[in-house]
């Protein structure tokens, strides 16, 4: 059994397994005593809900909002909306918090817990810790009758979203376009919203997977193997471009005019293409993230900050550096004039801008940005072991940085830049496993870049 998952990123686990209901509802009362310790005690105490499609989804919100109401807080049910939906409507109904019940790109049978905090950001490591050890100890503030919270409901979230998208892009000079577009939504939260967004931008629709049913069209993750159908319907339609998400919409992977998966990296590359056409700034990436940005950015005189993975770490970054672009490699975008985590919309929405302005083709615009091969791979290994795994890698490159050309990071597991490329070593942090990812001009470079560190561990 597949033990449950509980990390800075929030919680996932097997419905029925390792995540039931009864554990939903005890994170529930600690994240409302968590709130009621750090809230004035006079102030109302909102939280807001929401989920993907999951079947499982429903029944995680009532066991959720069941313990938040017990610890005296008051719920607000958003539905099946994105999590970047979650995240703005956190900010727009002044609430002291929200939960966003997704497990991301894992298969049906999982489903997850994500804590957001007032200002539409994850939480920080520390206060995330604070929740979990009053999950562990069952150390709950529960209200007498008098005082346990009730629940309401909130229907707008899907318009708050389109109207914040629409505002980072020039919406008549889309729609004069008439884009003809594929959309992959896997049945998955970013279904309505979406073609809501691109109806709002004039574009012609082939909506694959379009019903939020939480039963995934295929394995969610976005990558080349999961998206066969994808390619075939873009040729097929003539389409300028196609879209994929992932299940809580966070994520967007990109297909060209002629049906080829060009991925998730060329997502912030794009992105960052069209901003520093428009302004100069920072951006922010994470270490797992493509040399394409610091290349993009370079070609505007300006500087990429990186930083460990998650979203919460590249946004912290984004808001202290007054970044104009952020985000990951996963197909995640961050645009701080919408939001503080990754946003598929806004990825449609400033890819879309970029086609329309420079009247490109998406293989023209991703022909002019530097090519590189990246490789990225996983294999199983328990909490308690990453340490080891990690010190032995490190042992070895630090040896070699004393008489090489060799620069080592170590924000988030490992990752070696060496003149050839780069190679990372890292955790998951939702999921017992440990990723290789590495980086080079060429693919055979890259594989062995890759070979070095399995050699070392295997």
């Amino acid at each position: 059994m597949a033990p449950l998952i509980i990390s800075i990123s929030g919680v996932r686990g097997i419905i029925g397994e390792s995540l039931t209901p009864a554990q939903a509802g005890e994170f529930g009362m600690a994240y409302g005593t968590f709130l009621r310790q750090t809230q004035p005690a006079e102030k109302p105490i909102k939280i807001c809900i929401g989920r993907d499609s999951r079947p499982s989804g429903s029944m995680m919100a009532a066991a959720l909002s069941s313990g938040l109401m017990a610890a005296g807080c008051e719920t607000i049910d958003l539905g099946i909306v994105t999590t970047p939906g979650v995240a703005l409507m956190v900010k727009h109904l002044s609430c002291a918090g929200g939960i966003v019940i997704t497990a991301s790109h894992n298969p049906i049978e999982w489903n997850g817990i994500k804590f957001i905090r007032d200002d539409g950001i994850a939480y920080p490591a520390d206060q995330i810790k604070k929740i979990h050890e009053l999950y562990y100890n069952k150390q709950f503030d529960l209200q007498p009758a008098q005082k346990v919270g009730q629940s309401s409901a909130e229907s707008k979230t899907h318009a708050v979203h389109v109207d914040m998208t629409l505002q980072i892009c020039d919406k008549t000079l889309i729609r004069s376009k008439r884009f003809k577009v594929v959309l992959d939504s896997i049945n998955g939260a970013g279904c309505v919203v979406t073609a809501n967004l691109l109806s709002e931008l004039g574009c012609e629709v082939i909506h694959l997977n379009n019903r939020p049913t939480g039963f995934f069209a295929h394995t969610p993750e976005p990558t080349a193997e999961n998206l066969a159908e994808l390619g075939p319907e873009i040729t097929k339609h003539h389409a300028a471009i196609g879209f994929a998400q992932d299940p809580d919409a966070d994520r967007l992977a990109l297909v060209d005019e002629n049906g080829l998966y060009i991925g998730e990296e060329y997502t912030l590359a794009l992105a960052a293409k069209y901003i520093f056409s428009k302004k100069q700034g920072p951006a922010a990436a994470n270490l797992s993230t493509s040399r394409m940005i610091d290349d993009i950015a370079a070609q505007a005189g300006c500087k990429v900050i990186r930083t460990p993975v998650g979203e919460a770490h590249v946004a912290n970054a984004m808001q202290a550096n007054n970044c104009v672009i952020g985000g990951e490699g996963n197909g995640g975008i961050i645009d701080l004039r919408v939001g503080l985590v990754r946003d598929s919309l806004v990825g449609i929405a400033l890819i879309l801008q970029l086609l329309a302005e420079t009247g490109k083709t998406v293989s023209q615009l991703v022909d002019e940005i530097p090519r590189y091969h990246m490789i990225k791979t996983k294999f199983p290994c328990p909490a308690e072991k990453t340490d080891q795994t990690l010190e032995t890698v490190k042992d070895h490159f630090a040896q070699r940085a004393a008489t090489e050309d060799i620069k080592v990071d170590t924000q988030d597991g490992i990752r070696i830049d060496l003149p050839q490329g780069w190679v990372q070593l890292r955790a998951s942090n939702t999921e017992p496993i440990m990723r290789i990812m590495a980086e080079s001009t060429d693919q055979e470079t890259t594989k062995n870049l890759i070979d070095q560190i399995q050699k070392l561990i295997f």
